[in-house]
């Protein structure tokens, strides 16, 4: 299995899948879940909270704009579908990644 199908390059930017997971600890990348990157959030899902921390970690680890990051699909719901500009998918996968779990995703 490749990084292709957690994230892709489209003309809009990043086209990429995360799976939330919100009252956690720290906010972190942990891993892959499905075909999802699996992201923990130091955030309750109430008030749109957990997704402003999805978008300013995002935004953060890929040193761009949090404008750049867009919740696409799934603002309430645990999986949500972003679009991120100014950065390829590679990167961006790279970026957010544990650094043990690159090239040795398991599916």
């Amino acid at each position: 299995m490749g990084m292709s199908c957690l994230a892709r390059d489209s003309e809009r930017g990043v086209l990429l899948t995360v799976h939330v997971q919100p009252n956690a600890s720290r906010t972190d990348c942990v891993g892959v879940h499905g075909d999802a990157i699996k992201i923990r959030v130091a955030a309750r899902p109430i008030q749109g909270a957990a997704n402003e921390e999805l978008i300013r970690f995002i935004a953060d680890r890929c040193s761009i704009a949090r404008t750049q990051v867009q919740i696409q699909g799934g603002t309430e719901t645990r999986r949500k579908r972003l679009c991120v500009q100014g950065i390829t998918a590679e990167s961006l996968v790279a970026r957010l990644l544990p650094q043990d779990s690159k090239g040795r995703v398991e599916r």
